[in-house]
């Protein structure tokens, strides 16, 4: 690892191609990583935070203090009196370009008119963790029934995804029968048709079907990705035909071919048919939201919409509810990347 992250062409010194590698790294890494620290930072904002300008990047809190004769406690700012003397006081209320603001230390003398512009708040970073506490609390168990009904649409669509992909790519590659390379094309060609098109004839297939509402009406209608065709027929062509042929002198039936020998050799591609079916999976939300009316079917992603109303939007609940579901996807990525790696090498794309 230390010798794959300091590695250099120049033996004494960097050379100029080590300097516009390491910058284009660091850029990507910038480009890349910068927008999930801002959501996962933000998820442990305030609401008040979250709602100023300019933004902050790190999570921050107002500090405040107890005062005599005040209910609550009041936000302390740093304040530059008419005189050019600086005090901490407390802030009552604010009325336009004023604030009323008070001594907490000294509250018998009386308060003090300030403008806005002199007063700055006293801020310290904080983690609002109570945004996480809050969202389990709002939920209750919903929270659980959300997440079962998202692994269960991720789980069994990738299971059914896997198998019928795999069939079709089996016969693609092993089998030589007229209009192999129509049929192959055909199935390419729909990548270009954008999910929207197909979206309304999608909702009547399931409506007459009797899935509106059903988990399955979301699983059923994407089993099948051309995406996942290819790269198994891309795999499977480098399986040796002599293997196949020896098989079936040996009496075996084909889809004993295809379970004990084609499917075991071909776990790479496999695998990354699956982790691409995971990642769609669990981030889909415009068929599961024309398809699952009811909220005990919703999904986390379509959860996440439902922070937000006519009048108000939560945003450090949904924030927190973003980098919860999240979660499980960049943990998966972490782990699993090195099959994506080398399933996609092994398939012959270049």
């Amino acid at each position: 690892m230390r010798g794959l992250l300091f590695a250099r062409r120049g033996r004494n010194r960097l050379d100029v191609t080590d300097w516009l590698t390491y910058g284009f790294l660091v850029l990507g890494l910038l480009i890349m990583f910068t927008p999930v620290a801002w959501v996962v930072l933000s998820s442990f904002k305030t609401q008040a935070n979250l709602q100023e300008f300019p933004p902050s990047l790190l999570p921050y809190s107002s500090e405040t203090a107890a005062v005599e004769g005040f209910e609550q406690p009041l936000p302390l700012f740093d304040v530059t009196l008419k005189d050019g003397t600086k005090a901490r006081l407390a802030q009552i209320r604010r009325v336009g370009r004023n604030a009323q603001m008070i001594n907490p230390d000294n509250p018998g003398a009386g308060r003090v008119t300030v403008a806005v512009t002199d007063a700055v708040p006293v801020r310290k970073v904080r983690l609002a963790t109570e945004n996480y506490s809050n969202l389990v609390a709002s939920s209750g168990q919903a929270m659980g029934r959300y997440v079962y009904n998202s692994l269960f649409i991720t789980t069994v669509a990738t299971i059914i995804t896997l198998v019928m992909n795999s069939m079709a790519a089996f016969a693609l590659s092993k089998y030589r029968f007229a209009g192999s390379s129509v049929a192959l094309i055909s199935i390419l060609s729909t990548l270009m048709i954008p999910a929207t098109v197909v979206l309304v004839p999608t909702y009547l297939i399931v409506a007459e079907l009797g899935l509106v509402g059903n988990l399955w009406g979301v699983i059923l209608p994407t089993v099948a990705t051309p995406t996942g065709v290819f790269l198994l027929r891309q795999y499977m062509l480098t399986i040796p035909d002599e293997l196949i042929e020896a098989a079936r002198m040996d009496h075996a039936s084909e889809w004993r071919i295809f379970w004990r020998i084609v499917l075991p050799l071909s776990s790479p591609a496999l695998a990354v048919v699956a982790i691409f079916s995971i990642l769609s999976r669990w981030n889909d939300f415009l068929l599961p939201l024309i398809v699952l009316n009811r909220r005990e079917v919703y999904t986390l992603q379509l959860a996440l919409n439902s922070f937000q109303s006519e009048f108000e939007v939560r945003y450090d609940l949904m924030l927190a509810m973003t980098t919860l579901t999240a979660l499980p996807l960049a943990c998966a990525f972490i782990f699993l990347q090195r099959y994506i790696t080398t399933g996609i090498a092994s398939t012959g794309i270049k």
